[in-house]
């Protein structure tokens, strides 16, 4: 990867993602995220060559810089927590790529996204407490994000947030799932028994 528009189209091809030139200097090209509006990757001619800017994990900020003397600090950016690559043709693409994906997944990420994720990993036959969804989403103390998530789940078919009970492994209000009785016919259809509104955790729980 050589050029700009090999940065760009690649930085394309992530899921709700647009380019954007938000500055009056041209040579300046953001691929962003929609809705945060967040720029992940920051294209830009200098020095004669092309540079990304793309932002890092702690963990691996400092073994990308250590691996390639074409990744440095962050140019204009927080040191800490964006690198700059030098498409010099020294960098491989895949490891190029990598650093891209790594820094969408970093803009990306959203404690709704890091629930909805959780919920999914509930296994059929079993359900998870709102408590242990936000443990496994990163922050055990946003039990109430978990609820306030589920009950705006965009797929309800590809999320189960069925599976998820209060601490008591009592159901959820009828409401959350299309009506009376909606949330039981759903766990009982996974094989979990459901007896006066609650299921067992100790059996059940994960």
């Amino acid at each position: 990867m050589k050029t700009r528009e090999e940065a760009l189209t690649f930085g394309l091809s992530f899921p709700d993602t647009y380019e954007d030139a938000p500055f009056k200097d041209t040579n300046w090209q953001l691929v962003r995220v929609k809705g945060s509006k967040s720029a992940f990757l920051w294209i830009y001619e200098r020095n004669g060559l092309v540079n990304l800017n793309v932002k890092v994990s702690e963990a691996w900020r400092d073994f990308w810089r250590d691996a390639y003397a074409s990744v440095l600090p962050g140019w204009h950016m927080n040191r800490e927590h964006w690198n700059t690559i030098l498409l010099d043709g020294s960098v491989p693409d895949a490891d190029i790529k990598r650093m891209i994906a790594e820094s969408y997944a970093i803009i990306s990420d959203s404690p709704t996204k890091r629930i909805y994720e959780a919920v999914k990993k509930i296994p059929k036959g079993c359900v998870a407490t709102y408590g242990q969804v936000a443990e496994m989403a990163g922050d055990k103390k946003m039990a109430r994000a978990v609820g306030n998530a589920l009950h705006k789940n965009p797929d309800p078919d590809g999320i189960p947030c069925y599976r998820v009970v209060n601490s008591k492994g009592e159901l959820a209000g009828e409401f959350a799932f299309g009506g009376p009785g909606a949330q039981a016919a759903l766990l009982e259809a996974d094989g979990i028994c459901v007896v006066d509104g609650r299921v067992d955790l100790g059996k059940y729980g994960i």
